[in-house]
C-alpha cells in the first residue's frame, strides 16, 4: 500500500482544541515522559472534577484525557493548565509526545535517564518555532536502554546504550551518539523528516508515511547541528504501521472561532476517538502491577486503573506527598515512586479496595476497550459495560479463546477501526454487527489513535481467558492479530528492539457468538 496524502493537518486533540464526541467535548493533555509532579496531578484532578465529567483517561501514550468539557469554560481550563506547568507553549502544546521507560532511574536498570532527556527535548521543542508544525501524532521514543518502549512506533527513538552512548533510530537509518547529546540529536532528526515531508509533497504527518525516495536526511541534520555520529549500514527495516483512526471534527477551545479540521485524532484513552486508554497491561519489560522495590531502600507502587480511565478520587487516592510525582505508562498504567517500604503493603491494599488493578492474576490485568457506544457514534456496542462484564465473570472473552491467544493482551472494539488497540500481538474482540467475516486493518493512526496515542502492548500472561460471559448485547467475533515484526536494525542497545510492520490475522477469527443481553454498568 503506497503511503497516504494528506490533504489537510492532523486533527489530534490537545488541551486547547478539542475533539467533538457524543459525550461531550475531549481534551488530550501532552504528559512528556509520562512525568507528573503532585502538584500537576492534583490540578489535573481538579479540572476533571469541576469542568470536566469527573473521570481521567491515561492513553497509549501516556498522556491524559478529559471528557465532558464545556466551550464556556476555556479561560478557566487554560489557566488551570498553564498555571500547574502543563502548557508551558500553547502553540507547541499538540507536539510534546515523548514516550519514555518508566522506570527510568528507579529500579537501577538500563544505561541513561529519559526522565532528564524528556525533560531537555520538551524544552527544545516548545523552543523553537518550526517544531510547530509536526503533527499531533508524530512520535518521540526515549528507552533508557532496557528495550520496553522502543517497540512502540517512535517516529524518533533514542535508546541509551552502554559508555555514555546512545543509538538513534529513525526508520532505516541508525547512528550512534553521545548520550548527552539525545534530546538535541531527537530534535535534529524531527527537523529532517519536516524537510524530507515539505520535498515530499504529500503532507507526511509520520515517518513512515515518506514516500520512497524520500527518507530524511538523519545524517545531515546532526551535522547541522554540530553533532557527532557513527552511523550503522541502513538495513531492511520497514516502520510501522499507524494505528486505525475515527475521523472527528475537533474543536479548538481557546479560539472558539477556529476552524475544524477532517483528520481524525492521533491517540486516544480509550474512551473516545482513536487511540486512548484502550486498557490495561505492559510488554515484558513494562513494569507490572505491584510492588517494585528500589535500590535507594523505597518501594515503587504499580498499579492499573480497570480499562485506562479512573474517577477523580481514585486519581486522588494516588497522589504523592509534597515533591513527590506520578509516572503514566504507555500501557495505561501508573507509577507511583519513593513510596516507604513499611506502609507499601497497605498502602497497594486500599489501592486494590479503591479499584485498581494490583495483581497480574487480576482477570482486568491486559483487558482493554475503545471508547464504544454511547460515547462514539461509530460503535455498535457499549464495548466497555461488555468487557467489564466478562472480567466481573472470570474472563475477557465473550467466548472461547481463539488458539495461541493465552498471554496475549485482549482488546474489545465496537467497529473495525479498532481504535485504540494495542501495539503488537493480541486478541481481537469485534462487536459484529454487520462486519464481514475477516477485516483487515487500516494502517492509519487512531490513538496514542486518535483521540489518542494508543498503542501501547498490555502484559503478557494475564489469567482470566476462557468461559462465555452474559454481558455482550451485540455479537462478536474473536480473532488474533499480529503486528508483525522484522528483524532489527544493528544496534548497541539493551532488550528487544523490535519495528513492527504490518497488522495480519494470525488465525481465522471465531464464528460471531450471540449471548444474553445481561447488563452490567462498566467501571
Amino acid at each position: 500500500m503506497p503511503p497516504p496524502t494528506r490533504p489537510t493537518t492532523d486533527a489530534c486533540p490537545g488541551a486547547l482544541r478539542l475533539h467533538s464526541a457524543e459525550d461531550g467535548r475531549v481534551a488530550r493533555i501532552r504528559v512528556p515522559g509520562g512525568v507528573l509532579t503532585g502538584r500537576q496531578a492534583a490540578v489535573l484532578a481538579d479540572a476533571a472534577d469541576r469542568l470536566g465529567d469527573g473521570h481521567l483517561g491515561i492513553t497509549s501514550r501516556g498522556n491524559v484525557e478529559i471528557r465532558g468539557l464545556d466551550q464556556h469554560d476555556a479561560a478557566e481550563w487554560t489557566d488551570l493548565l498553564t498555571g500547574a506547568g502543563l502548557l508551558p507553549s500553547h502553540r507547541h502544546e499538540r507536539v510534546r509526545n515523548i514516550v519514555a521507560t518508566p522506570l527510568s532511574g528507579l529500579d537501577g536498570r538500563g544505561h541513561a535517564d529519559t526522565r532528564a532527556w524528556a525533560a531537555q527535548l520538551d524544552a527544545l521543542l516548545c523552543g523553537q518555532d518550526w517544531t510547530a508544525e509536526l503533527s499531533g501524532r508524530f512520535l518521540f521514543v526515549l528507552d533508557d536502554g532496557r528495550g520496553d518502549v522502543t517497540g512502540l512506533g517512535g517516529d524518533v527513538t533514542v535508546s541509551g546504550a552502554p559508555g555514555g552512548r546512545a543509538v538513534l533510530r529513525v526508520g532505516a537509518h541508525t547512528a550512534r551518539i553521545a548520550a548527552a547529546d539525545a534530546p538535541r540529536a531527537a530534535l535534529a532528526a524531527a527537523r529532517a523528516f519536516l524537510d524530507a515531508a515539505r520535498a515530499a509533497g504529500t503532507g507526511a504527518w509520520r515517518v513512515d508515511e515518506l514516500p520512497s525516495g524520500h527518507a530524511p536526511d538523519l545524517a545531515g541534520a546532526l551535522h547541522r547541528a554540530g553533532l557527532e555520529a557513527e552511523f550503522t549500514a541502513a538495513a531492511a527495516h520497514p516502520t510501522e504501521p499507524t494505528a486505525p483512526t475515527e475521523p472527528t471534527e475537533p474543536t479548538d477551545l481557546a479560539t472558539p472561532t477556529a476552524p475544524a479540521e477532517s483528520a481524525a485524532p492521533a491517540e486516544s484513552a480509550g474512551s473516545g476517538g482513536s487511540g486512548g486508554t484502550g486498557g490495561t497491561g505492559g510488554t515484558a519489560g513494562g513494569p507490572p502491577p505491584g510492588l517494585l522495590p528500589a535500590p535507594d531502600g523505597t518501594v515503587v507502587l504499580s498499579v492499573f486503573p480497570r480499562l485506562g480511565r479512573l474517577s477523580v478520587a481514585q486519581w486522588r487516592a494516588l497522589l504523592p506527598g509534597s515533591g513527590g510525582e506520578l509516572r503514566l505508562t504507555p500501557w495505561r498504567g501508573i507509577v507511583v515512586p519513593g513510596c516507604a517500604a513499611a506502609v507499601a503493603d497497605e498502602r497497594l491494599r486500599a489501592l486494590e479496595r479503591a479499584g485498581f488493578v494490583t495483581r497480574a492474576d487480576s482477570p482486568w490485568y491486559g483487558l482493554g476497550a475503545c471508547t464504544g457506544a454511547p460515547g462514539c457514534a461509530k460503535s455498535r456496542s457499549d464495548v466497555r459495560s461488555d468487557a467489564s462484564a466478562a472480567a466481573r465473570a472470570g474472563a475477557r472473552v465473550p467466548d472461547a479463546l481463539p488458539a495461541g491467544g493465552h498471554g496475549l493482551p485482549v482488546y474489545w472494539s465496537g467497529c473495525a477501526r479498532r481504535c485504540g488497540h494495542p501495539h503488537g500481538d493480541w486478541v481481537d474482540v469485534l462487536a459484529a454487527d454487520d462486519a464481514p467475516a475477516q477485516e483487515t486493518l487500516e494502517a492509519q493512526e487512531a490513538q496514542d489513535g486518535a483521540p489518542g496515542d494508543n498503542r501501547g502492548t498490555p502484559p503478557h500472561g494475564a489469567p482470566g481467558t476462557a468461559g462465555p460471559t452474559p454481558a455482550a448485547r451485540h455479537g462478536y467475533r474473536t480473532a488474533l492479530r499480529r503486528t508483525a515484526v522484522p528483524a532489527p536494525a544493528p544496534a548497541p542497545v539493551t532488550g528487544p528492539d523490535p519495528d513492527p510492520d504490518s497488522l495480519v490475522p494470525l488465525v481465522s477469527p471465531v464464528p460471531p457468538v450471540r449471548v444474553p443481553p445481561t447488563r452490567a454498568s462498566a467501571q
